[in-house]
């Protein structure tokens, strides 16, 4: 049996911890007072019931852990590592090989002046040119333009307005909003597609080792916006769901981190489906995109440091095991991607079609008109037609909901490309979905996710108002 021997402090800790325990726990006593210093709440909820003694029992963690910089569980931990690393070392025989190109390839990746070009090519090619071009649209275009617009719309509105006498159910099932001309379209034609390959390249990148070395190469750049390395996984995977991700967060070290991060899926990371979407429709007009991925950058970057700043609480610290550098398991990618696409088609269609019955309530009872006509001021101001006010309201029932409005208005020829630019920048920045908001109040409470929300709703329309006025300008010194 191997034993893990502490410094002093924490084995004097340790010992004084062991005697005041005087309650049967299936652990040893040990074991619990360790999981005490680490702040497990599972053993601090249990004794804190049943000892007598649970006021100087907490009060003895917390005056060992005033004699540490690093919060008890990262020094236990790295004492566990150190005996770990002795017990390898004497079972095992490691053998340096020059030409070993994986760990050359790994340092590489690792390496910013090497890392950074390698992340931009990553970016290019799995998101912008497979996800954004490929995903959002060739495939997107087929489905939702010839299966669904020349065949599958006017196939059901026929069917609807010859079987149904009744103009209401008719609205519902079919017409500009009804659940399958309009959620099943969205859903399988335009979000489906995007998610699809974007769930493909996350899978690629995540089967072949390099979603860790990219976590050590932004450590110190995330660590500027109060998160560390770690964080890397969230917020790459609210790039895939924000829904998802914000679950995700829970994996950060400290509560500052967990809502830091999760304040920034709600802000400056698009879902996959809005991502490719905004990629699909911008990659035709270079600067217009080049300025969007400035200011979502620049938001990302400027937000996360004022929230390191005004946000309280513990440094992060980051530590990450490494997996082998390889060729990615083609059967793993499909496996991976297949069961993704599965939960989230699964998870969207049932919102898509509230969000459709949602509509349609709101076009019956008047609701509808009534906040699209309190809303319109908004979008006028920010040099938007009346019609755009639509696309912000169905982005709060889903970011890529919204998104896929925008599409429909983009295909009408009702935008042009100032009004564009402005209307993706904001549609980014809005206030997360109805699905992202409820795991946000579950995850961080009521309070926090409507402080989110009601900080990020101004400031959304507040930064469109600034776009347009600087392209208004522009325009006219041109």
């Amino acid at each position: 049996m191997v034993t893990v021997n502490y410094d002093t402090v924490l084995e004097d800790a340790v010992t004084v911890i062991t005697g005041l325990l005087t309650c049967d726990y299936k652990l040893s006593r040990r074991a619990m007072a360790l999981l005490l210093l680490q702040g497990d709440q599972e053993a601090t909820l249990m004794v804190r019931n049943i000892e007598p003694a649970c006021e100087c029992i907490m009060a003895g963690v917390n005056s060992t852990q005033q004699k540490f910089e690093q919060p008890l569980g990262y020094v236990i931990m790295m004492y566990r590592q150190q005996t770990a690393n002795y017990i390898l070392e004497q079972v095992t025989t490691m053998r340096q090989r020059s030409d070993d190109w994986a760990g050359y390839l790994s340092y590489l990746t690792m390496w910013p002046v090497t890392g950074i070009p390698i992340l931009l090519l990553v970016l290019y090619v799995g998101m912008y040119k497979f996800v954004g071009q490929l995903g959002a649209g060739i495939v997107v275009e087929y489905l939702e333009q010839v299966t669904f617009g020349s065949y599958i719309n006017p196939y059901v509105n026929d069917v609807l307005e010859s079987c149904l006498p009744w103009e209401a159910l008719r609205l519902l099932l079919g017409g500009d909003y009804g659940i399958i001309t309009l959620g099943f379209r969205y859903a399988i034609a335009i979000v489906l597609p995007v998610v699809g390959t974007f769930f493909i390249a996350f899978s690629l990148l995540e089967d072949s080792g390099y979603l860790p070395r990219l976590a050590m190469m932004v450590d110190s750049i995330f660590k500027v916006i109060g998160l560390n390395g770690r964080a890397v996984i969230p917020i790459t995977l609210g790039f895939g769901c924000g829904t998802m991700a914000t679950m995700v967060t829970r994996t950060l070290e400290t509560w500052r981190e967990r809502l830091i991060a999760t304040f920034l899926l709600a802000l400056a990371i698009p879902c996959s489906a809005q991502l490719g979407l905004m990629m699909g429709m911008l990659s035709a007009k270079p600067v217009a995109m080049t300025i969007w991925v400035m200011i979502i950058s620049g938001t990302f970057m400027f937000s996360g440091f004022l929230a390191a700043r005004l946000i309280p609480g513990q440094r992060p610290v980051f530590y990450m095991e490494l997996p082998p550098l390889r060729i990615p398991n083609i059967t793993n990618v499909i496996i991976k991607s297949y069961t993704r696409m599965r939960w989230y088609f699964w998870e969207i269609l049932p919102l898509f079609v509230a969000a459709s019955v949602l509509i349609w309530l709101g076009k019956m009872t008047g609701g509808f008109d009534w906040l699209m006509r309190t809303l319109i001021p908004l979008t006028t101001a920010l040099g938007l037609p009346g019609e755009a006010t639509k696309i912000f309201i169905f982005g709060f029932f889903r970011r890529d909901y919204g998104a896929a409005g925008l599409y429909d208005l983009i295909e009408t020829g009702g935008l042009t490309t100032a009004q564009l630019l402005v209307t993706a920048t904001v549609l980014t920045l809005f206030v997360p979905c109805i699905a992202q908001f409820a795991v946000m109040t579950k995850e961080r409470g009521w309070g926090i996710a409507l402080c989110i929300a009601a900080l990020i709703f101004p400031f959304a329309f507040a930064v469109g108002y600034v776009l347009h006025c600087s392209l208004t300008v522009m325009h006219m010194l041109l």
